[in-house]
């Protein structure tokens, strides 16, 4: 019942691969730091985030010996990898923080306090840090960081002001961690998973002055976090941050501009489109889908994140699992287009799949065991629905994340 040829698809799913090795955070460390010589011989490290376990190994790779202590914080099942008796693996919770992420919040402050005094910090960070690690101001317990990250993932704001406001709630973001490194040689790199690269973004901003963001609307927050959201200690000031050298070792231009190459290798024409795709999953979905139908054939690869509207209980899925089934309605009984959207982390929302591929027989293949696809989309369970018709992704941890990819194809 698949109307897309299987070769073309598993073409899409090659393109998908070739760009997350684009961008392995192994990889993006061992090429940054053997084209600089920056690093001193004795190295702390700390990488925070998704691709942390990623970016700690082409730390080693490179520095190996000098490298004296490593402190690891990354979602749980990202750390299984040990590659060093000197680095420590802290796993956490992603995308609601937990006991587990002040617990690792109060193993970096020891850990930072804890290095030689000659040492050089190497700070390696990548999206998910927000979630996985966290100290609290005094007044600010577990239960009001819950009540506030809940109450963002379901709230369709994008990631500046979701940011803007942990930081609000943290003892460490918005450049605050910088406080216990005053005077310490320090080089961050970064992995963006965040529109326009902004650093201070990118994990909350751990070593980067807070960016003051205002919000799209007066009286969106929940009343009962009002009075939490000023009880954090002021940013630094400007001069705490003069021994901090930070880089952005990888994005999503970099895994499209692989994408492109793979594509073009593969024989197929190459769209690679600017827009940055954000905003509702499922409108997102549609437009793309709508998009591919109208335009030539060839491959088209846009990059971005949507947000999602959840309802009071979602099903299974994320935001691409949302967007691929909207993009299905629209692709349904097609026989020249398909659609991949999935994320380069390995990880949409809260369950194990990255994301879906899908074409214009998701939508028969789906039905036929019994599952109804707008009401899918109304209960947020898109992921349900997808891997009844066989459509899902699922890659596990990839070592990366620059955001989502969308690959399209029309023939």
């Amino acid at each position: 019942m698949g109307l897309m040829n299987a070769h073309h698809r598993a073409n899409l799913l090659d393109i998908y691969q070739t760009a997350l090795r684009a961008v392995n955070g192994r990889l993006l460390v061992g090429h940054f730091l053997r084209q600089r010589s920056v690093l001193s011989n004795n190295v702390v490290v700390i990488a925070i985030g998704k691709a942390a376990t990623a970016m700690a190994e082409g730390a080693y790779d490179t520095c190996g010996q000098r490298v004296v202590a490593c402190l690891v914080i990354t979602k749980r099942g990202y750390g299984d990898t040990v590659f060093s008796p000197s680095c420590t693996i802290i796993e956490s919770d992603h995308p609601l923080p937990s006991a587990q992420s002040l617990y690792a919040g109060d193993a970096l402050l020891d850990f930072i306090r804890q290095a030689p005094a000659d040492a050089q910090f190497l700070v390696l960070i990548s999206g998910g840090a927000s979630s996985l690690v966290e100290v609290l101001p005094q007044g600010i317990d577990l239960s009001d960081l819950l009540q506030l990250n809940k109450w963002l993932l379901s709230s369709g704001l994008d990631i500046s002001y979701m940011n803007a406001l942990r930081r609000r709630m943290s003892c460490i973001k918005g450049g605050r961690l910088a406080l216990h490194l005053v005077g310490r040689s320090t080089y961050q790199l970064l992995i963006s998973d965040v529109p326009g690269d902004v650093v201070a973004d990118i994990g909350s901003g751990l070593l980067i002055p807070s960016l003051s963001v205002a919000l799209p609307c007066e009286g969106i927050i929940p009343v009962a976090l009002e009075g939490k959201l000023n009880l954090a200690p002021p940013v630094p000031n400007e001069q705490c941050f003069t021994s901090i050298s930070s880089f952005i070792v990888g994005q999503s231009q970099l895994a499209r501009a692989a994408a492109a190459q793979r594509a073009t290798e593969l024989g197929y024409r190459v769209y690679d489109e600017p827009e940055f795709i954000q905003g509702d999953a499922a409108l997102a979905g549609k437009t793309l889908a709508t998009a591919l139908l109208r335009g030539p054939e060839g491959v088209y690869i846009w990059g971005g994140e949507t947000t999602v509207n959840l309802p009071p209980t979602p099903g299974r899925g994320g935001r691409n699992q949302h967007a691929a089934l909207a993009a299905a309605c629209v692709l349904a009984g097609t026989h020249t287009a398909a659609l991949l959207i999935a994320a380069t982390d390995g990880s949409d929302g809260p369950g194990e799949d990255a994301g879906a591929l899908v074409d214009g027989g998701t939508l028969q293949r789906g039905r036929v065991t019994g599952f109804d696809p707008v009401q899918c989309l109304q209960q947020a369970n898109s992921g349900t629905f997808l891997q009844a018709s066989g459509d899902l992704i699922r890659t596990g941890p990839t070592g990366t994340n620059v955001m989502d990819i969308m690959l399209g194809l029309r023939i």
